[in-house]
C-alpha cells in the first residue's frame, strides 16, 4: 500500500459523510427502543450492551494504574473483569463505578460522532476499541463475541453502502443508550429482591459507605442524561 492509498484512506476515515434520511434516525431508534423492550431480541442483543459495560471496567483499571489480568463475557449476558492493586482507595472505586455507565456514555459519544458527520470515522473507532478489548479476553464465548461484533463493523465498514453504514452506526449508537437504562433497573430489581448482592453498586457502598441505592440513582441519572442529549443529537434536534 503506498503513501498516496493511505492518504485516501486516512481522508476516507476521519471525512464526513453526507447526512443521511431524516426518517433513518427515527426508524433505527424504534427499532433499538424494540431490542431493549422486547425480551426475546434483548436475551441476544444484551451482549453488546455487556461488551462495553465490562470494557468500561478494564479501561478504568488500565487508567488508574490497576494491573488488567484479564475480562470473561458469558453466554447468560453477565460479564467479569479482573484486575489487580489495592483492594481499596480511588483507583478500585473508579475501576467498579466504570462499568454501567460505560455503555451510556459511549453511546452518547457515537450520537456525537454522528451528528459530526463522521459515520466511517465510528465504525472503524468501534473496531480498534473491539479489537483492544479482544486481547484481553479470557474465555472462548467472550473471544468468539467480541470477535463477531468487530467482524460485523468491518464488513459494514468496508462493503456497506453509506445508507447501510449510517443505518447499522445509528442502531448502534441509539441501542447503547437504550440499552443503558434497562439493566440499572434490573439490578435494583434483583436488589429489592435479596440479590446480586456483589453488584457493582453493593461493592461501591462497601468501598464508600455510601448506600448502593445512591450508587444506582448515579448509574440510572447518567444513563438518562446520555439518553436525552444523543436523542436530540441524532435526531438533530440541536
Amino acid at each position: 500500500m503506498d503513501a498516496r492509498t493511505l492518504d485516501e484512506l486516512w481522508t476516507a476515515v476521519t471525512g464526513t459523510q453526507p447526512d443521511p434520511p431524516s426518517w433513518l434516525a427515527l426508524a433505527t431508534g424504534a427499532a433499538a427502543l424494540l431490542a431493549v423492550l422486547a425480551r426475546p431480541l434483548w436475551r441476544i442483543a444484551r451482549n453488546a450492551v455487556t461488551i462495553a459495560h465490562e470494557g468500561g471496567h478494564g479501561l478504568a483499571a488500565i487508567a488508574t494504574n490497576r494491573k488488567l489480568t484479564g475480562i470473561r463475557l458469558h453466554s447468560d449476558t453477565s460479564g467479569l473483569t479482573l484486575s489487580w492493586g489495592r483492594p481499596t482507595g480511588p483507583g478500585m472505586i473508579l475501576t467498579v463505578l466504570a462499568g454501567y455507565p460505560a455503555p451510556a456514555l459511549l453511546g452518547l459519544g457515537c450520537a456525537a460522532l454522528l451528528a459530526a458527520d463522521r459515520i466511517t470515522l465510528l465504525l472503524w473507532l468501534a473496531i480498534v476499541l473491539l479489537l483492544a478489548l479482544l486481547v484481553r479476553i479470557r474465555n472462548a464465548f467472550g473471544f468468539l463475541s467480541v470477535l463477531l461484533t468487530g467482524g460485523a463493523f468491518f464488513l459494514v465498514s468496508w462493503f456497506g453502502t453509506p445508507q447501510v453504514q449510517a443505518g447499522f452506526a445509528y442502531l448502534g449508537a441509539w441501542f447503547l443508550l437504550f440499552g443503558a437504562v434497562r439493566p440499572v433497573l434490573e439490578l435494583q430489581r434483583q436488589r429489592r429482591y435479596g440479590e446480586a448482592h456483589d453488584s457493582d453498586a453493593d461493592q461501591l457502598a462497601r468501598l464508600t459507605g455510601v448506600p448502593g441505592l445512591a450508587w444506582i440513582t448515579l448509574f440510572l441519572v447518567t444513563a438518562l442524561a446520555a439518553l436525552a442529549l444523543g436523542a436530540t443529537w441524532l435526531l438533530r434536534l440541536l
